[in-house]
């Protein structure tokens, strides 16, 4: 079934960089994008494009084409499964990793489709705001940390909200070992210096970064 083992290798190779490059872990975006920002080379273009994810993507149909040329049949079952394995493994291997070997901070998984905030005026010069993060500590041990709140595409004439969070944060969390809480976080917002602010509503799918002992995670 194997007509060469260097470019079956080759097609491994380049198959696992790919996969790499696309762990959501330690933050929200990918591995590579991470690899990228420590050396300040831009994620995206201009134009919008994204160099990791177009990396990625060539790395893995690199692999898909040496992979057919290493093997004499099943071409197209064996493309089948590796692009399979390409869509479901990186979220299977961080989920197996925190139920296993981590700790801390790490250990902490934030479900983030299901997060919310809701701002409402209390007054002329109050913002109160509310929001439910819902977090799983897959740890045998406790995990303390701080949360903050960010904005994921902010722009200079943009309207903040969910940052309007951190102005009495960060927050402190306690979660106890394997415990799962939807933790709800409350405030009242002084807006009287700021001049344009929202006055009411909402936002899914929350932005935050938790801290603890110097480690930080944007999820």
């Amino acid at each position: 079934m194997i007509k060469s083992k260097k470019l079956l290798y080759l097609s491994l190779f380049l198959f696992v960089a790919s996969l790499v490059l696309n762990l959501p872990f330690p933050h929200n975006h990918s591995f590579g994008e991470t690899i990228v920002s420590v050396f300040n080379i831009p994620i995206r273009s201009v134009n919008g494009l994204h160099y990791v994810g177009m990396i990625s993507l060539a790395l893995l149909i690199a692999s898909l084409y040496f992979l057919t040329k290493s093997i004499n049949n099943y071409h197209g079952r064996a493309v089948l499964l590796a692009i399979m394995v390409a869509i479901f493994a990186p979220s299977i291997i961080i989920s197996s990793y925190q139920k296993t070997f981590a700790t801390g901070i790490y250990a902490v998984s934030y479900e983030r489709h299901l997060s919310n905030c809701e701002f409402n005026m209390i007054d002329d010069k109050t913002l109160h705001g509310e929001c439910a993060v819902p977090l799983i500590n897959y740890s045998n041990d406790e995990v303390r940390f701080t949360i903050e709140f960010y904005e994921e595409y902010f722009f200079e004439h943009d309207i903040q909200m969910v940052a309007l969070m951190n102005t009495n944060g960060p927050y402190k969390v306690r979660l106890n070992g394997h415990e799962s809480n939807t933790v709800k976080i409350e405030t009242d917002i002084d807006v009287s210096n700021i001049e344009n602010h929202v006055q009411q509503g909402s936002a899914t799918g929350v932005n935050i970064i938790i801290k603890s002992g110097g480690k930080t995670r944007k999820l």
